[in-house]
């Protein structure tokens, strides 16, 4: 299913909160992929927090973006986040 990327925050520790054009909230972690290629850079906190919506996805000032179907695909729901950080300080 293609959804759109319809709003994007950076939240820290190189996360993403995104809304989905469905409303679907979801948190994007960008941490793995920091020591591969372009996305290095997104080390520099001011790059990365440069992060703005672009068509229907993601994109940084250094012109990085990602595909909307991966973010969806690879993010986890606000409520699920919610739910681990419970389980985690229980």
């Amino acid at each position: 299913m293609y959804l759109s990327v319809k709003k994007v925050e950076p939240v820290g520790d190189y996360k993403l909160h995104l809304t989905f054009e469905n409303g679907e909230e979801k948190i994007f972690d960008v941490s793995p992929y920091l020591n591969i290629g372009k996305f290095a850079e997104l080390r520099d906190l001011s790059l990365f927090n440069s992060v703005t919506i672009r068509f229907d996805t993601i994109e940084w000032a250094n012109h990085l973006d990602m595909d909307p179907e991966y973010l969806y695909e690879k993010s986890i729901k606000i409520e699920n986040v919610h739910n681990k950080s419970l389980q985690q300080t229980a």
